[in-house]
């Protein structure tokens, strides 16, 4: 869509209000509103100005006027709003230089497509993200100087079997088995088919919804892959629809990594393939049907994991699910059909067209637009420089010995380990200026001062049960 087209499209529309959308460092939309008199076509060159000193990571105070420059190609109409608006995601310019701003993740993720094409391995980058999520209907939570608890409540809460419910009608799925129950179990069908449905609405192609393992509301809806920033793009409305539907129902959803003990966490498994002129460059004859250039591409990402997770799992919750010895991919080994491994080569279909790989670390409190980035010059590193991702492990990792598993390398056990991995690994991700030491450095300043040290200062309610009698 052209700007042209984006106003002749707000006008058929009948809008009223212009929503302009932007990604924050950590991942998050923030926006503002203005009349549709101020939408032109100059408004795609000249853009709208906003105070950058308030976005978290990006100006200081004194350098903070910033604008927004709308993608007239992601136009659509908000499906939550009372009055009619076209919503537009926007791009973060520096209003004296009009260089992008280089702190800006789409600004990144548009680097690292540009990459990409300049390397001459392929000119597009396919991604489909499979983000899980929890629906609770009740979450309560405060951290104060003499306080800390957090309390999640679900209809579905297999510790829900006992309480009076008048009447209480049982049908709650056992922990790890909530896995595609029908209802009464499943009690979000309607919910996730309205998600569905919205996403479509606004444009984004989907394959399947369904429940998944835990108790408790775990959901799973699938969206078809798509080129990096689109799919990065498509990621962002797939959250803001699942929240606000979830909120139509009387109920809230969170993307937490582990919202709750003793079931599964969640997680987000990214496919992934490169392509060229349109023919896919992952399918080939070597193990799994997969190409060299596939294999030297697991391979970057088997080398860089550590320091990919900093990006693709990158809260200190997140590490809650990533734990040895238990169902989560720690293991950095890769394989065909095995969810066991770091790494999956999906066998669904023989189609070349089909072939891509599957990293299974990520999580959805991850920001689409550097994550996808970070996977992207991880396996592009690989491809340059050959990298050999060594043997399959077929067998199921979670059954091996210790001698066994003393031989394949793991992922961070916490957020500070992959900050540190990040600190010691980025050099392939400065290629082609995709991200800069300045981004960098105030990602690994910003999770350290705002997130790791919050927590380790902090008594944890588990320590009272542990020590306070002590």
């Amino acid at each position: 869509m052209t700007p042209k087209e984006a106003v002749g499209f707000a006008k058929t529309n009948h809008a009223q209000i212009v929503d302009m959308k932007f990604v924050d460092l950590l991942g998050s939309w923030q926006h503002f509103s203005v009349p549709i008199s101020e939408l032109g076509e100059h408004l795609f060159e000249e853009g709208l100005g906003f105070d950058g000193s308030s976005i978290r990571g990006w100006r200081a105070i004194n350098a903070s006027d910033m604008l927004v420059i709308p993608d007239p190609t992601t136009a659509v109409m908000d499906p939550f709003t009372k009055a009619a608006t076209v919503s537009m995601i926007c791009n973060i310019v520096d209003p004296i230089t009009k260089e992008k701003y280089g702190r800006d993740p789409r600004n990144i993720a548009q680097k690292a497509e540009a990459y990409l094409k300049s390397t001459d391995i392929g000119d597009t980058a396919y991604f489909g993200p499979e983000a899980e999520f929890f629906v609770f209907d009740n979450v309560q939570y405060d951290s104060t100087v003499n306080e800390s608890f957090y309390s999640i409540d679900s209809v579905e809460g297999q510790w829900n079997t006992g309480r009076d419910e008048e009447p209480n009608l049982g049908h709650k799925p056992r922990h790890k088995e909530g896995y595609f129950p029908v209802a009464p179990n499943d009690t979000l069908q309607d919910i996730r088919s309205e998600m569905m449905l919205l996403m479509e609405q606004v444009g984004i192609a989907m394959e399947c919804h369904h429940h998944e393992v835990a108790t408790g509301g775990q959901c799973e809806i699938d969206i078809r892959f798509s080129p990096l920033v689109q799919c990065a793009d498509k990621l962002m409305w797939y959250k803001y629809i699942v929240k606000n539907v979830a909120k139509a129902h009387n109920k809230t959803a969170t993307f937490m990594p582990k919202p709750m003990f003793g079931d599964n966490g969640t997680g987000m498994h990214v496919h992934q393939s490169i392509w060229k002129n349109g023919k896919p460059l992952m399918a080939g004859d070597n193990y799994a049907g997969f190409s060299e250039i596939g294999m030297h591409y697991i391979g970057g990402i088997l080398k860089h994991a550590r320091a990919i997770c900093a990006f693709a799992a990158p809260t200190t919750n997140s590490y809650k699910r990533l734990v040895p010895g238990f169902e989560a991919p720690v293991n950095l080994a890769y394989s065909s059909r095995n969810r066991s491994a770091a790494i999956r080569i999906p066998m669904y279909s023989p189609s070349p067209k089909a072939k891509r790989l599957e990293i299974r670390f990520p999580d959805p409190s991850c920001n689409g637009y550097l994550a996808f980035s970070v996977m992207l010059m991880a396996g592009l590193d690989g491809i340059e420089n050959k990298i050999d991702p060594g043997e399959p492990l077929d067998k199921n990792i979670y059954s091996l010995g210790a001698e066994e598993l003393a031989n394949i390398p793991t992922l961070p056990h916490s957020l500070e380990q992959s900050l540190q991995a990040l600190e010691d690994d980025h050099e392939f991700l400065l290629k082609g200026d995709v991200l800069t030491q300045d981004f960098i450095d105030t990602w690994i300043e910003y999770k350290r001062e705002n997130e790791i040290d919050p927590l380790r200062l902090r008594p944890h309610p588990l320590e009272f049960a542990m020590y306070y009698d002590c």
